[in-house]
């Protein structure tokens, strides 16, 4: 059994559907099964057409999204599921889409066919098909036309033709052109002349706070600063600068090391992991792996 399956939205020209059937019919035998999918105004416009075909026209569903495709290829897989199944199912369509169909069709042992208008046959699904037939304006309908070239057109380069090197050898023949091109050639080195004084500048010194009440002092640690110094830091100056720590409970690890970077408690090459570390009985990390969390533990306080 062969069958010749629609779809009006793409293949919605009465002229082309009727060059298709001559076609087909004069070489691939009788169609018995003749459906044309499509919106209500596509198959009205193909509604002579369709009669002098014996077409069931089959509507789709009025929605946002067009359901042409999707009917006609769950109609095409059930189709296909019939017992004994058909031999050739003819797809009336360009659109790219019905590749995956098409490929399942020809699994199952069917022979599958397309019939296209010329500028609607999309190219890199021509190889899924077993013949394409193209129809439309200034092209006989045959299986024999070459596939398109999938190749990209090479890309011309228009730097032969840019003007480049003239152009500095006329300003170099003005004197006074020449002198305001050399004065201003020292002017980007201001830039980073400003960043090189900046960088020297030793940043301030965070004042060490005193620890809360209570709670004995520990021995200082050294700490690598921004410029290169040491400075002594302890738990009451580490408190001072992520407030959010006295509170107890676990503080992400991330937002400690910005606040200890951005207070100056620690250089870029010295961790915040490294940094807490060096005060264990006080700074929980965990996991103790991978840290993620850092954790305050207020020193006992003497009886």
């Amino acid at each position: 059994m062969n069958i010749f399956l629609i779809d009006a939205d793409n293949l919605n020209s009465g002229a082309w559907v009727d060059e298709a059937f001559r076609v087909l019919e004069e070489t691939e035998g009788r169609l018995p099964v003749r459906r044309a999918y499509g919106s209500a105004e596509n198959l009205k416009a193909l509604a002579d057409t369709l009669r002098a075909w014996a077409v069931r026209p089959f509507v789709n569903l009025a929605l946002t999204k067009n359901t042409t495709d999707m009917a006609l290829a769950v109609d095409a897989m059930e189709l296909a599921c019939q017992v004994p199944a058909p031999g050739l199912i003819v797809i009336g369509s360009g659109d790219a889409d019905f590749t995956p169909l098409v490929v399942r069709l020809r699994e199952r042992g069917i022979r599958v066919v397309c019939v296209s208008e010329r500028s609607k046959m999309g190219r890199e699904a021509m190889p899924a098909y077993d013949r394409v037939i193209l129809v439309g304006p200034d092209l006989a309908a045959s299986d024999a036309a070459p596939l398109p070239s999938l190749a990209a057109p090479a890309r011309k380069t228009p730097r032969k033709t840019t003007p480049r090197k003239t152009t500095p050898r006329k300003t170099a023949s003005s004197g006074a052109s020449a002198d305001k091109a050399a004065a201003a050639t020292p002017a980007p080195a201001k830039t980073p002349a400003k960043k090189v004084v900046a960088k020297t500048t030793a940043p301030q010194k965070k004042p060490v706070v005193s620890p809360p009440a209570g709670n004995p002092v520990p021995t200082p640690v050294a700490v690598e600063a921004v410029s290169h110094q040491l400075a002594l830091l302890d738990v009451a100056t580490i408190l001072a600068a992520v407030p959010a720590l006295q509170s107890g409970q676990p503080q992400p690890l991330a937002a400690v090391a910005k606040a200890l970077l951005d207070a100056k408690l620690r250089g870029k090459n010295m961790t915040s992991t490294k940094l807490l570390k060096k005060f264990p009985s006080q700074f929980v990390l965990a996991p103790p792996e991978k840290p993620r969390t850092v954790q305050y533990i207020a020193a006992p306080q003497p009886s």
